[in-house]
């Protein structure tokens, strides 16, 4: 909706930053915009499609048409050359129809798929958010669809690092309902795997590798983590990440408490410090989307 969007996009390439697109599916994301970015050489822009059909995911966005919407733009994108990315919040209401939004993710030709694990903040939190064992089973199941030939990556589900570890050493999927749903679903739908794992995954979290800035020139640890750090341009963005308390402490995994500070998975996950902070107050506090108890691992 901004005038000068474009101008921005030009501007952020100019100085030779990678620049991502998260577009809203509205009329003025059409085949003249899809080309501009293009042009512009923008480098994926995302698109969110948070259920397999237009009942589930026009009900979420609360727009009757989205989904079509959504998919037309997928598919315009395709033709046109600009790389896309498929961005997936995951919760009770479409959980079931993750293997289908994969497979929409495949189709479309998007070069990478991103499941959102909820954050019960601001428009968020009024939406329904899983129980610890059924992130888990999403997680293990992520690590199946990796085996598809497009990268997958979590975002605020730092613990699809330790997953794709343990997995990778030969540890066995849950046996729950759930999951063994959503693996024999995602045979069906695309037969059996067809490449090594292919995930995305680096050991950033909230003020570790991300920071965030708000239309205001607030800047926070994360989109998800609103504390004030410091304020634009009257503070210099290199030393508030490199020296304020908050990010300094948030990247010392010494600092966590709970399970995630007990965990020898702390170093490569450390828990949701977002979702930590929503629950608790404390930014710290173990995350409570996360089932792995540490102790089991230490006396099996």
């Amino acid at each position: 909706m901004r005038a000068d969007f474009f101008e921005l996009i030009k501007y952020a390439k100019n100085r030779g930053l990678y620049v991502a697109v998260a577009a809203s599916v509205t009329p003025l994301l059409n085949e003249d915009t899809i080309e501009r970015m293009r042009l512009l050489d923008v480098d994926v822009m995302s698109v969110s499609v948070d259920g397999a059909t237009a009942v589930t995911h026009d009900k979420l966005r609360g727009v009757p048409g989205t989904f079509q919407k959504t998919v037309d733009a997928l598919e315009i994108s395709q033709k046109l050359g600009l790389k896309t990315q498929i961005n997936t919040t995951v919760m009770r209401s479409n959980i079931e129809e993750l293997p289908d939004i994969f497979n929409l993710v495949r189709r479309t030709g998007a070069v990478a798929w991103e499941v959102f694990f909820l954050i019960r903040t601001g428009r968020g939190s009024s939406l329904e958010s899983l129980e610890p064992f059924e992130c888990e089973d999403v997680m293990h199941f992520l690590f199946d669809a990796s085996q598809y030939g497009i990268p997958v990556r979590t975002a605020e589900g730092p613990q699809f690092r330790r997953v794709r570890i343990q997995r990778l050493n030969h540890e066995a999927p849950p046996q729950s309902i759930l999951y063994r749903r959503l693996e024999t679903n995602l045979h069906i739908t695309e037969g059996p795997p067809s490449s090594l794992p292919v995930t995305k995954l680096t050991q950033t979290g909230d003020g570790k590798g991300i920071v965030f800035i708000t239309h205001d020139g607030q800047v926070y640890p994360s989109g998800f983590l609103p504390i004030s750090t410091g304020r634009l341009p009257e503070n210099n963005l290199p030393s508030i990440y490199r020296s304020n308390p908050i990010f300094v402490s948030l990247r010392d995994p010494s600092n966590l408490k709970g399970r995630c500070g007990r965990c020898e998975y702390r170093m490569i996950c450390g828990g949701s410090r977002s979702r930590a902070f929503s629950e608790y107050g404390d930014p710290f506090q173990e995350d409570p989307a996360c089932s792995y108890v540490p102790e089991q691992k230490a006396s099996s």
